[in-house]
Formats: structure tokens, sequence, C-alpha cells
């Protein structure tokens, strides 16, 4: 998958096929992507009211609850979360029925792994930091080179700082909670202590605050990025 200048996002897998849906988890994986996978509907629906995410690759033929009932759900809760549709049935009205849920785009099986990975692409642009370069007050961005000035003067930042970075830039004006952003930042096969988030803030504050940029610290709710564009 080419992934520049998407950004490294946290996505859902929920198909029952263990096959495709670790083949579908490896594709995007490629990109350094968060991949998490469920096998059922109630399983991916317990995930969805617990985890940010920002793409759902969501099969229809679900045991327990079909997609189509995980789809309604997290729409009746207001989610904005990226829904790519993926499944067997290939009749108008079922594509028709799955975008009014809500859907973003339909796939239907069996597709070309290149057709998945430019649909994916264009879904994950929507949510992805804004293409650089941005200038700010004292603090220039440039995503697709991964570079960083403060004041005319170049700054490292480690991976894990540019994720954060890129996690508040696709968020402005959106208090970001420790929770959420450990979820982004990882898989649930690694850990990261919600102290560990707080060092990690820490550290980028330390890096690109200016004048005009703070991330700010709400107290018993998280972070927010505030910045003064030029």
């Amino acid at each position: 998958m080419t992934c520049k200048s998407i950004g490294l996002m946290r996505i859902l897998v929920v198909e029952d096929d263990p096959l495709l849906a670790a083949g579908l988890a490896r594709v995007l994986g490629r990109c350094g992507h968060a991949v998490d996978r469920a096998a059922s509907g109630i399983q991916a629906d317990n995930l969805l009211r617990n985890t940010l995410y920002e793409l759902v690759v969501l099969d229809i033929g679900l045991p327990d609850i079909d997609g189509f009932e995980v789809l309604r759900r997290l729409r009746l809760r207001r989610a904005r979360t990226n829904v790519l549709v993926l499944t067997a049935r290939d009749a108008v009205e079922d594509r028709v029925h799955g975008l009014d849920l809500g859907a973003d785009d339909y796939l239907t099986k069996p597709f070309a792994i290149a057709e998945f990975e430019a649909r994916v692409r264009a879904l994950l642009r929507r949510t992805s930091a804004p293409a650089g370069p941005l200038e700010f007050r004292g603090l220039t961005i440039d995503i697709e080179v991964k570079r960083v000035k403060v004041h005319d003067v170049a700054v490292d930042l480690t991976v894990r700082e540019w994720a954060l970075l890129e996690l508040f830039l696709a968020r402005p004006g959106r208090v970001l909670s420790k929770e959420q952003i450990a979820q982004q930042l990882v898989n649930y096969d690694d850990a990261l202590s919600l102290n560990t988030i707080e060092v990690y803030v820490s550290r980028l504050r330390s890096k690109i605050e200016t004048e005009g940029v703070k991330i700010r610290t709400v107290r018993g709710f998280g972070y927010l990025w505030e910045a003064e564009s030029v």
C-alpha cells in the first residue's frame, strides 16, 4: 500500500473469514497502521463503543448481528468513523441499504487488493493530518517529508512523537484523552501506560511549543491542540 501523506491510523477489520482477515490486516500493517480484528458483529460493536478508529473495514455476513446492524449502531452513536463495507452481496438494493445506513464506500467480493488499497487510501485521507507545509506562529510542519522547524531551526522528532503530532493535527479543537492517544499509538499486542503518554506529550511540548502553539492540558479530560495559523 502507498503510505505517503496518509499518516498512521487505527483501523478495525471486521471479517469472520480468518484467512481474509489476516490478509487484509497484513496489507494495512505494511504502512505501520495499528490494526485490530473482530470476527463477529457483537465483538466489533463492543470495540467500536470503546475505541477510536479512523476506519472500519466491515464485512456484512457476520455471526450474531450482521454488518448492517453494526453500522446502524455506530451511526446512532453519531460516530464519524469511516466505514468501508465488504460483502459478497452484489444486489443494488444491498449497496443502497449500506450507503443509506452511513457507509462511506462499498466493495464487493471478490476484489483486487490494489482496488482495496486505493479505497482505503481515499478514505484515510479524509481523517489524516493535513498535508504540509503547515505554518503556525513560530512553527512549520511538513508532514510529507517529516520535517519540523521552530523559528526556522530544525527539530528532530521520534517516530511516536511524529505519530502524536499527526494525531493532534488531524483533530484540531478536539480534546484527546490519554486512553485515546494510547489506542492510536500502539496495537493491542503492545502496552503503553497512561504515564508514558504523559511523557510523550511532555517531550513533544518541549520540542514544538511556541508563542502560537500550545498543547493544553484539559484537567480530567485530556489534551487539546491550540495553534494560531499565519
